[in-house]
């Protein structure tokens, strides 16, 4: 095993994990179920982390988790994911950081009986798991996008994107439903490459993390100083487009749209850093991939093809022709409690 690509363990080293879950794996009557998200710092994965922890909890099953070490870790993800069949893990649970590359990974996890489910994020072909518990993220962008195009309303369009990186699906989907929701050329829900129209006046890639978006905020003001909308792949992107923005005194004259629905974006949306949001619900697609590993486990019924999890949009301020919910409803909803 090579101590480079050696993923994060449920806060103790991968070798204790496997010490741990030993025993656990024979017991017959526990399953046990892989957790393997993009990182460990992100508050969404946080958050599925703690709705996976919770359902095995209740349901009587041994939850082993793992992360890469940034998003787009593979080689971090596929160590976790060999670790956890090693331990006896006859589920695993993904958000692939790159969707193509863990696809073989998970055909040899397939080939061996292991159930693998992908939550929010889809492999590349979407068939490379079993199943996809995941949010429809074109959705999720058409409906930011909708908000925006009625909120810039009479307003010069000069829009940013901050991205997640080339050829994630998750990250052209909500990019390209954003264009489509606002009324601009973009590809369809199928494509995994990023749509550009003339309004566009910068694209760049933030990794879904704060300190990456505000220096890529920075780098587009200082190419594009007269944008008005910006899009970002999630509301830490959004929180440091904001701080570059206020930093160069201009975030009172942009708009923010984003995708995620934390209970700090939520936060966010009513102190008037994003406009509006798309609410996802993480804890909900960890506990029906925990459901579905004991189903397995005991029935050996597989899940297949795609559920959706659910999409709101939350806007402190609402616009004609678009349905959304207040920052009060998006506080009681953030992320599970639907």
């Amino acid at each position: 095993m090579r101590l480079k690509t050696l993923p994060i363990l449920s806060s103790i080293t991968a070798a204790a994990a496997l010490l741990v879950a030993g025993p656990a794996a024979q017991a017959a009557d526990q399953p046990i179920i892989g957790l393997i998200t993009k990182t460990e710092t992100n508050p969404f994965f946080v958050k599925m982390k703690e709705g996976a922890n919770e359902a095995a909890k209740s349901k009587g099953a041994k939850l082993l988790t793992g992360a890469g070490k940034a998003d787009g870790d593979n080689a971090g993800q596929v160590t976790a994911m060999e670790n956890m069949i090693a331990a006896g893990a006859k589920t695993i649970l993904i958000t692939p950081s790159d969707s193509k590359a863990i696809v073989p990974a998970i055909k040899k996890a397939r080939d061996k009986g292991v159930l693998v489910i992908a939550l929010d994020s889809p492999t590349d072909p979407t068939d490379g798991t079993d199943a996809l518990f995941a949010t429809d993220n074109y959705q999720a962008g058409v409906l930011i996008g909708q908000y925006a195009k009625v909120a810039m309303a009479g307003k010069p369009v000069k829009i940013v994107t901050l991205d997640l990186f080339p050829g994630h699906p998750v990250g052209a989907q909500r990019h390209n439903g954003f264009l489509k929701g606002f009324g601009l050329a973009a590809p369809d829900a199928k494509s995994n490459e990023l749509g550009k129209a003339a309004e566009v006046v910068c694209m760049a890639d933030s990794f879904g993390d704060q300190a990456k978006a505000q220096t890529a905020m920075e780098n587009c003001l200082q190419k594009s100083p007269e944008v008005t909308l910006v899009y970002t792949i999630n509301e830490p992107a959004a929180a440091g487009a904001y701080k570059a923005l206020k930093s160069a005194g201009k975030e009172k004259g942009v708009t923010i749209v984003s995708v995620d629905g934390g209970c700090q974006g939520i936060k966010d949306v009513g102190a008037g850093v994003i406009a509006a949001t798309s609410q996802q619900y993480p804890l909900k697609m960890a506990a029906m991939g925990v459901e579905a590993g004991i189903a397995y486990a005991k029935t050996g019924k597989k899940p297949s093809g795609y559920t959706d999890t659910g999409v709101t949009l939350i806007a402190a301020k609402p616009v004609a022709g678009v349905d959304s919910k207040d920052v009060k409803t998006g506080t009681e909803l953030c992320w599970g409690k639907k």
